[in-house]
Parts: structure tokens; sequence; C-alpha cells
């Protein structure tokens, strides 16, 4: 009897978390727009992102995208509009000079941009996350 009891309240929490998840994305404060792009690392235009650890902003969501190179096959491509400012376009989000680190220059939020989480607050949702795919010569930005 015990175990049936816990394993109905493992089943009931973890469904819990699912509804709670599934409908906190959809409370997003950033807006979904569409976004379509293709990237081709290996142009010489693009250098910034053919090594590991290269980042570069490009044209595309709200207010601009950060693709940062995360290994030889995968990209990490983020909207550039803050969480905590998202319909401010003076509250974009730049790369610090520690290259690991997004910040608006408006309320001082920060967030990692190998996967947008916050680090520093007032900010507590992440930034954007696009999805990306990488056959070896285009890189593919999508939601």
């Amino acid at each position: 009897m015990k175990k049936l009891l816990v394993l109905f309240l493992f089943i009931s929490l973890a469904s819990c978390k699912k509804k709670s998840s599934s409908s906190s994305a959809n409370n997003n404060p950033v807006p979904y727009v569409p976004v379509s792009i293709s990237v081709y690392p290996n142009d010489p235009l693009n250098f910034s992102i053919q090594s590991i650890g290269g980042w570069k902003y490009m044209d595309g969501g709200i207010y601009g995208i950060v693709v940062y190179r995360k290994s030889e096959q995968e990209f990490v491509a983020l909207e550039r509009s803050s969480s905590f400012y998202p319909g401010k376009p003076e509250a974009k989000v730049f790369v610090m000079s520690d290259n690991f680190i997004l910040r608006d220059s408006i309320s001082e939020s920060r967030w990692r941009i190998i996967d947008g989480g916050v680090t520093k607050g007032p900010a507590t949702w992440p930034l954007r996350v696009y999805a990306t795919s990488y056959d070896g010569n285009v890189l593919r930005i999508r939601n």
C-alpha cells in the first residue's frame, strides 16, 4: 500500500511540473516572432563563429540574435531582446568582454551565452532560445 501511495505522489508531482513548464513557456514575456535564417559559418564574413567560443550579432528575431559556437557541430542562437524589458529596444542584450555573459544596459540583468539562463537579476526569465541545426556547411536558425 505504501508503495502505491509513493508511486501516486511521484506521478502527481511529475504531471504538475509538466503543466507548469508548458504554461510558463506560454507566458514568456519576450514575444514570439517567426525566425528562419540560414548562415554559412565557413564564409569569411562569419569568421567570428568559425572557432569554438566565437560569437556574432545577426539580424533577425525582435532586436537581433546572438549566435554562439558551442562546439564543432553545436551552435546557440539567443534573442537579443531583454526578458526583463522585452518591449524596449534600448534594453537589448550585449555580449560582455568576458565573451560568456550577456547583459542589458538598463536593468543590468545578465544571462549565460551558452544557454540564455539568468545569472543575475532583476530578470527571472531566460533569453528566448532559437533552434539550431548545422550540417557542416549551413547553420539553420528557426523556431
